[in-house]
């Protein structure tokens, strides 16, 4: 990496402010020209710290500061984030939070205006940035029909527009398919190539770890050896084998010859799957092929468009892409609580919420807590009472490795107890270590797979 610093850290120390100790502890800290990838656990300070390139630390969030900071050659602490934004784009983890727009092409638009690019100059950018993103093809649709891996692209497209001397990621690939993930990549990759300070935030370290990148790691809102951090893989999980566990009995969900979309022209057709007690199921698949459509009309949460839906009496549980659709009460504990009122499943949520590693966290507000936290709270309120279905959609985005295997072993106990279990992922060492059978998702219709022998 060559030049100056496009961002530097001295002796920084931030605290939210309701906080009991330091957010962040950052002693020294350079960011120059190229690619510099962030590692560490949930709640580490990864997130933290990139919004202090942005200035939403301290602006936005408040709290108590001290230290250095300096972005582009501008003080963090006295610069307004108006500022800052005009060479610093920032791709939250949260893609659901950053659309104003009700349409694609005109979201994109957004961050230009806001610059004060004459309206001639604009569709230029706007088509620029969709095509290098690769969803052009979206460009009339309305931003709420999108996947989640579609919104994610969208987002970076917006702040590819506006050409940032600076470009922060968190998470960029949390919700993305193989082929969306790479394409990321690379443009991040031609973008640190050609001058740009590109720092992402990341769990999925496979693809990145390719490109030519310098790697931090965060530990107790400090910089730490990277060496320090584990990997992103899931080891030592594998599905039980007939033998051990027994075949899944009598169906829990049918689906008859349905088709199903959200609006009038299905997105799906001719449906015939069923889902059974004591099995999970994993949904793979390109982004907006319909893994989400799938889940949801399972749910009930969409009616079909044609065909018939069965699901055997008893509670279904749904987890939605975004867990802030489901968090509303002031402490994980409540939100816990909330599902098994009036249940004998009080138990169960107290294992939940230790199996989940969220006891440290149970009085802590859920808005609060990193994207990975609040994932797994959304898990353990979704989870909590034994449901008689389960439909977890992209449980682990923004988990590190640890949370990880902690939900396989949270699914694995449920399964042992009989609930069916549908999962929609990109992970593939999730799929791997706990699906009986998988759907592939995409192209209008539904087919299971065949597992591949092992000689």
């Amino acid at each position: 990496m060559t030049g100056t610093a496009a961002a530097s850290l001295a002796g920084f120390t931030y605290r939210y402010p309701a906080g009991l100790m330091d957010a962040l502890d950052v002693a020294e800290l350079e960011v120059r020209d190229g690619l510099t990838v962030i590692t560490g656990a949930s709640g580490s300070g990864k997130s933290s710290l990139l919004r202090v390139f942005n200035g939403l630390v301290p602006h936005f969030h408040g709290g108590t500061i001290g230290g250095l900071a300096s972005v582009c050659g501008h003080d963090v602490i006295t610069t307004p984030t108006r500022v800052l934004a005009t060479q610093v784009g920032f791709v939250f983890q949260d893609p659901e939070l950053q659309s104003v727009y009700p349409t694609v092409e005109r979201d994109v638009a957004f961050g230009l205006e806001n610059l004060g690019m004459q309206a001639a100059a604009m569709p230029q950018r706007v088509d620029e940035a969709l095509e290098r993103t690769g969803i052009a093809h979206l460009r009339g649709r309305a931003v709420a029909t999108l996947s989640g891996g579609e919104r994610q692209r969208l987002a970076l497209a917006g702040v590819l527009a506006m050409r940032p001397r600076v470009l922060v990621l968190d998470e960029p690939l949390s919700q993305l398919d193989e082929a969306g993930a790479r394409a990321v990549v690379a443009i991040l990759g031609a973008l640190a190539r050609a001058g740009t300070a590109v720092v992402v935030a990341e769990h999925r370290l496979e693809q990145l770890g390719l490109l030519d990148a310098r790697i931090l790691a965060m530990e107790g809102g400090r910089v730490v050896n990277p060496e320090t951090v584990p990997s992103t893989r899931i080891t030592g999980m594998r599905p039980p084998t007939d033998a051990s566990f027994g075949r899944p009995s009598q169906p829990a969900w049918q689906l008859s010859g349905v088709a199903a979309g959200p609006g009038r022209s299905p997105v799906l057709e001719n449906l015939c799957l069923e889902g059974r007690r004591g099995e999970v199921v994993a949904l793979v698949g390109p982004n907006g092929g319909g893994k989400t459509t799938l889940l949801r009309t399972i749910a009930g949460l969409l009616a079909p468009l044609a065909g018939e839906v069965h699901r055997e009496p008893g509670r279904v549980a749904f987890l939605p892409q975004n867990p802030m659709a489901l968090l509303h009460r002031a402490t994980v504990a409540a939100e816990v609580a909330w599902t098994v009122r009036g249940d004998s499943g009080k138990g169960d949520a107290d294992m939940l919420i230790n199996e989940l590693g969220l006891a440290h966290l149970a009085t802590r507000d859920p808005r609060d807590l990193s994207t990975g936290e609040r994932q797994r709270a959304a898990i353990a309120a979704v989870l909590a009472g034994h449901p008689r279905i389960a439909l977890l959609d992209e449980p682990t985005r923004g988990m590190d490795e640890a949370a990880r295997e902690s939900l396989c072993r949270a699914i694995q106990r449920m399964r042992a107890a009989g609930s069916s279990i549908v999962i929609a992922t990109h992970d593939k060492n999730l799929a791997g270590a706990l699906a009986d059978r998988t759907i592939s998702v995409g192209g209008g219709v539904a087919r299971e797979l065949v597992p591949v022998a092992v000689a």
